[in-house]
């Protein structure tokens, strides 16, 4: 059974750095017996934090259908009822303005990472491009991917163009980065938390789930960042469906 606690809300420091509880370390995600329950007690903090009610949430390996919901998602958090997505207007990383409200129409996947992460951000990049490959071309065409970078110091452009070569994802995403002020209105607005490691502040402490926006503009689904590739890909249709 699970057991959703309050979550407080994410603050941005001076250095623009949102804090707040249940955020993936690079020391809790090195252990890998660790993963599973830090993912799932991230993804209950957020679902209990969005003030709205639970309709499925992954405790075990059943999904959940109910008479006002038929369509049954893999994914691991539903929400009820699904929220608009907050407003997500940023420059990629090549200095292209986006707008997550002109992709009304598709799924949209919105994740927040950082190039210079040592395990979850690669494991979610990676997972993103398998997802996109179980799609086929024509599912995929239906779903575009937005990463927002939580590392406005170290996500530079020549990082990140090697970040995105590494997991061969060149193209196939939206890499949004901006100021320190303008990524914490963001991670304020999406309920991210982000923060410097203060034992090892080469690295960031942040929030590791992928959101499912629906084509109507709404935020529905959210994955743990150990989410297997095929629920994604079960999941882009009926988003973009919605």
């Amino acid at each position: 059974m699970c057991h959703i606690r309050r979550s407080a809300t994410f603050l941005a420091d001076e250095g623009g750095y949102a804090r707040g509880p249940a955020l993936i370390s690079s020391q809790v995600m090195s252990r890998p017996a660790t993963v599973l329950r830090s993912a799932r007690r991230l993804l209950l903090v957020v679902l209990a934090s969005s003030g709205v009610a639970l309709l499925a949430i992954g405790c075990g390996t059943s999904k959940t259908t109910t008479a006002s919901n038929p369509v049954k998602f893999a994914a691991e958090g539903v929400l009820t009822p699904a929220q608009v997505a907050p407003a997500l207007s940023l420059r990629n990383y090549l200095g292209e303005q986006v707008d997550i409200s002109s992709y009304k129409g598709k799924a949209v996947l919105v994740t927040f990472l950082y190039t210079h992460c040592p395990d979850v951000c690669p494991l979610i990049a990676s997972n993103l491009r398998v997802a996109q490959n179980l799609m086929g071309p024509a599912i995929a065409a239906k779903a575009q991917i937005i990463i927002v970078s939580v590392d406005p110091r170290g996500d530079t452009r020549k990082a990140i163009t090697t970040f995105l070569a590494r997991h061969e994802m060149t193209g196939r995403t939206k890499y949004l980065v901006g100021s320190a002020h303008e990524l914490a209105a963001v991670w304020k607005a999406w309920g991210v938390g982000s923060e410097r490691d203060a034992k090892e502040p080469q690295f960031v402490n942040h929030s590791g789930l992928i959101y499912g926006i629906t084509a109507s503009g709404k935020r529905l689904t959210l994955y743990a960042s150990n989410f297997k590739p095929s629920d994604i890909a079960h999941d882009v249709p009926l988003l973009a469906a919605r």
